[in-house]
């Protein structure tokens, strides 16, 4: 099943592996420089299915560190599609892009909130601060909310003016959507806040406007962290909740990893630790997920896909430590992989 293809709306993966999005913090002013060129291109080279770029602010307080990736410009939307016309000249891999907002989580460098000065003003839906010590974000007004809906449909635009064939929506890893979701960091108690169809409103505003724009051809993901590990806070159940919503709102995968909203949140890590809650989200909903976490061999993958625990397979670190990963574990279980030609010697 690794190297089986697979079908959202009308577009079709070559295999089952995909590259996680991982900030590279290597951006100047939000724009990809060329180490994303070959960053990017690389994997491709490496057979994998889907390429997913980075947590990509749609508004500039939107990043983590001032040195993440923005898509609020057409600077860096040009800059963007001049990577996603090398992955698809020169490889089979299709590629998306991953659309975020730090919220309450920006503004930071090495883990640690930055100056006013160096960085900027955080917001959030409520006003907690992730970190005790860290400035108390601004709480978001009704008003400054829809805008936020609108800047998220802004950059879906850009992404699609660049060639991108799926977006994703970052609500995950204790970022803005996530902020929003979980009632550990939201206690607003107008129509965001409260109920847990309160709570899922934003980010349902944002699935709603960016399918606006969405073809047949081009599908929708959504992250999410499965659970955020603390008492009263985001769990499974919900998650599988949000996806029964989901599902009826045309999103066509749940990408699923976990905590990050919660400091000192507590997590057993176990190769593989994550997929639980992909297989959980599948089978109570028949959603497609992803599964991501710890995954580093062929046939740890493969086993997950048999299972019918998930439908992708997101690796993060074995792809950074191994560009090739794909395409190398095909020539030993002789699935078909893409190759460059130019490397084929290589191949035997």
């Amino acid at each position: 099943m690794l190297y089986s293809p697979i079908q959202f709306r009308n577009l079709k993966l070559k295999n089952r592996w995909v590259m996680s999005p991982m900030c590279m913090y290597s951006s100047e002013e939000g724009v990809a420089t060329d180490f994303h060129y070959v960053h990017y291109g690389s994997r491709a080279q490496g057979g994998t299915g889907l390429l997913m770029v980075e947590a990509t602010g749609v508004l500039p307080e939107g990043r983590i560190t001032p040195k993440c990736m923005g898509i609020w410009n057409d600077e860096q939307a040009e800059k963007l599609k001049n990577i996603v016309a090398f992955v698809h000249e020169n490889s089979e891999s299709k590629i998306g892009i991953q659309l975020a907002h730090a919220g309450r989580k920006a503004s930071t460098w090495n883990g640690k909130q930055i100056s006013i000065e160096e960085g900027w003003e955080t917001v959030a839906p409520s006003e907690i601060p992730y970190a005790d010590g860290e400035r108390i974000p601004h709480e978001l007004t009704v008003s400054e909310i829809k805008g936020l809906v609108q800047s998220f449909k802004d950059a879906a635009l850009r992404a699609l003016e660049a060639g991108f064939d799926l977006l994703e929506i970052h609500a995950a890893h204790g970022y803005l959507i996530h902020q929003f979701l979980s009632p550990l960091s939201n206690v607003r108690t107008d129509e965001y806040g409260g109920s847990f169809e309160n709570r899922i409103r934003f980010l349902v505003e944002i699935i709603e406007a960016v399918n606006e724009l969405l073809d047949e051809n081009h599908p929708l993901f959504v992250r999410i962290s499965g659970t955020e590990y603390a008492e009263n806070g985001w769990d499974i159940e919900d998650s599988v909740q949000l996806a029964e919503v989901l599902k009826n709102k045309k999103v066509d995968l749940i990408d699923v990893s976990s905590g990050g909203n919660i400091q000192g949140a507590k997590i057993t890590l176990f190769d593989g630790y994550q997929v639980p809650l992909a297989a959980q989200i599948k089978k109570e909903t028949g959603i497609k997920t992803g599964a991501v976490g710890l995954i580093k061999s062929a046939e740890q993958a493969e086993t997950i896909l048999q299972k019918e625990e998930a439908d992708l397979i997101f690796v993060a670190r074995e792809i950074l430590r191994n560009p090739y990963l794909a395409v190398e574990n095909s020539f030993e279980g002789k699935g078909e992989c893409f190759f460059p030609h130019q490397y084929e010697r290589a191949r035997i």
